[in-house]
Protein backbone atom coordinates (compact mmCIF):
# COMPACT_ATOMS: atom_id res chain seq x y z
CA UNK A 1 0.00 0.00 0.00
CA UNK A 2 0.99 3.60 -1.16
CA UNK A 3 0.20 6.68 1.08
CA UNK A 4 -1.09 9.73 -0.65
CA UNK A 5 -0.39 13.47 -0.04
CA UNK A 6 -2.92 15.83 -0.84
CA UNK A 7 -0.60 17.73 -3.30
CA UNK A 8 -0.24 14.24 -5.10
CA UNK A 9 -4.24 13.80 -4.84
CA UNK A 10 -4.52 17.45 -6.08
CA UNK A 11 -2.80 17.17 -9.21
CA UNK A 12 -4.10 13.91 -10.18
CA UNK A 13 -7.20 15.75 -9.73
CA UNK A 14 -6.97 19.22 -11.10
CA UNK A 15 -4.37 18.48 -13.76
CA UNK A 16 -2.52 22.24 -13.38
CA UNK A 17 0.68 21.59 -13.81
CA UNK A 18 1.96 18.79 -16.67
CA UNK A 19 4.79 17.28 -14.99
CA UNK A 20 3.23 16.99 -11.47
CA UNK A 21 -0.19 15.77 -13.11
CA UNK A 22 1.90 13.09 -15.45
CA UNK A 23 3.56 11.54 -11.95
CA UNK A 24 0.39 11.37 -10.45
CA UNK A 25 -1.67 10.34 -13.29
CA UNK A 26 1.44 7.53 -13.68
CA UNK A 27 0.86 6.70 -9.80
CA UNK A 28 -2.66 6.40 -10.00
CA UNK A 29 -2.66 3.87 -12.89
CA UNK A 30 0.51 1.77 -11.24
CA UNK A 31 -2.30 1.30 -8.14
CA UNK A 32 -4.01 -2.37 -7.57
CA UNK A 33 -6.24 -4.59 -5.33
CA UNK A 34 -3.05 -6.05 -4.27
CA UNK A 35 -0.89 -2.52 -4.01
CA UNK A 36 -3.37 0.22 -3.49
CA UNK A 37 -3.18 4.12 -2.67
CA UNK A 38 -3.90 4.87 0.57
CA UNK A 39 -5.84 8.31 1.27
CA UNK A 40 -5.61 9.41 4.89
CA UNK A 41 -9.13 11.34 6.01
CA UNK A 42 -6.96 14.43 6.77
CA UNK A 43 -5.79 14.77 2.95
CA UNK A 44 -9.72 14.83 2.43
CA UNK A 45 -9.90 17.73 4.75
CA UNK A 46 -7.07 19.50 2.98
CA UNK A 47 -8.06 18.70 -0.51
CA UNK A 48 -11.66 20.31 -0.05
CA UNK A 49 -9.84 23.65 1.05
CA UNK A 50 -7.57 23.21 -1.82
CA UNK A 51 -10.58 23.00 -4.65
CA UNK A 52 -12.20 26.04 -2.60
CA UNK A 53 -9.42 28.20 -2.65
CA UNK A 54 -7.08 27.46 -5.35
CA UNK A 55 -9.74 26.66 -8.09
CA UNK A 56 -12.75 28.64 -6.77
CA UNK A 57 -14.94 25.13 -6.85
CA UNK A 58 -18.38 24.83 -5.46
CA UNK A 59 -19.96 22.19 -3.39
CA UNK A 60 -21.38 20.18 -6.12
CA UNK A 61 -17.94 20.16 -7.71
CA UNK A 62 -16.48 19.14 -4.41
CA UNK A 63 -19.51 16.30 -3.88
CA UNK A 64 -18.35 15.11 -7.43
CA UNK A 65 -15.07 14.89 -6.92
CA UNK A 66 -14.89 13.01 -3.69
CA UNK A 67 -17.46 10.48 -4.61
CA UNK A 68 -15.34 9.86 -7.41
CA UNK A 69 -12.36 8.85 -5.19
CA UNK A 70 -14.33 6.95 -2.75
CA UNK A 71 -15.49 4.58 -5.64
CA UNK A 72 -12.02 4.07 -7.34
CA UNK A 73 -11.24 0.11 -6.41
CA UNK A 74 -7.53 1.12 -6.18
CA UNK A 75 -7.75 3.50 -3.72
CA UNK A 76 -8.42 3.01 0.52
CA UNK A 77 -9.62 6.07 2.10
CA UNK A 78 -8.92 6.07 5.62
CA UNK A 79 -12.64 6.21 7.74
CA UNK A 80 -14.34 6.06 4.27
CA UNK A 81 -17.78 4.94 5.84
CA UNK A 82 -17.60 8.46 8.08
CA UNK A 83 -16.08 10.14 4.93
CA UNK A 84 -19.20 9.37 2.13
CA UNK A 85 -21.73 10.20 5.92
CA UNK A 86 -20.05 13.48 6.05
CA UNK A 87 -20.04 14.31 2.28
CA UNK A 88 -24.07 13.62 2.16
CA UNK A 89 -24.51 16.04 5.13
CA UNK A 90 -22.23 18.50 3.32
CA UNK A 91 -24.13 18.13 -0.15
CA UNK A 92 -27.71 19.30 1.37
CA UNK A 93 -26.15 21.52 4.12
CA UNK A 94 -24.53 24.77 3.89
CA UNK A 95 -21.72 23.53 6.63
CA UNK A 96 -17.91 23.29 5.67
CA UNK A 97 -16.88 19.77 4.73
CA UNK A 98 -14.96 19.86 7.82
CA UNK A 99 -17.46 20.30 10.03
CA UNK A 100 -19.58 17.67 8.42
CA UNK A 101 -16.66 15.15 9.09
CA UNK A 102 -16.28 16.72 12.88
CA UNK A 103 -19.97 16.16 13.41
CA UNK A 104 -19.79 12.62 12.09
CA UNK A 105 -16.84 11.44 13.93
CA UNK A 106 -18.16 12.49 16.94
CA UNK A 107 -21.26 11.04 16.48
CA UNK A 108 -19.40 7.56 15.51
CA UNK A 109 -17.34 7.97 18.27
CA UNK A 110 -20.60 7.88 20.81
CA UNK A 111 -20.93 11.45 21.68
CA UNK A 112 -23.84 13.23 22.98
CA UNK A 113 -23.62 15.82 20.97
CA UNK A 114 -20.90 18.12 18.97
CA UNK A 115 -20.99 21.88 20.45
CA UNK A 116 -20.20 24.96 18.16
CA UNK A 117 -19.63 28.36 17.87
CA UNK A 118 -19.85 28.07 14.18
CA UNK A 119 -23.37 28.98 12.92
CA UNK A 120 -23.39 27.41 9.88
CA UNK A 121 -22.06 23.78 11.46
CA UNK A 122 -25.50 23.52 13.10
CA UNK A 123 -27.48 22.65 9.74
CA UNK A 124 -24.43 19.36 10.09
CA UNK A 125 -26.00 18.36 13.57
CA UNK A 126 -23.95 20.58 15.68
CA UNK A 127 -25.07 22.53 18.43
CA UNK A 128 -24.10 26.14 19.16
CA UNK A 129 -22.50 26.56 22.54
CA UNK A 130 -24.01 30.02 24.54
Amino acid sequence: MIGLDTNIIARYIMQDDPAQAAAANRLFESFSKENPGFIPVICIVELVWVLRSARGAKPPEIVRVLETLLRIDDIIVEWAELVWQALRTFARTHADFADCLIQHSCHAAGCDETLTFDRKAVSAGMKLLS
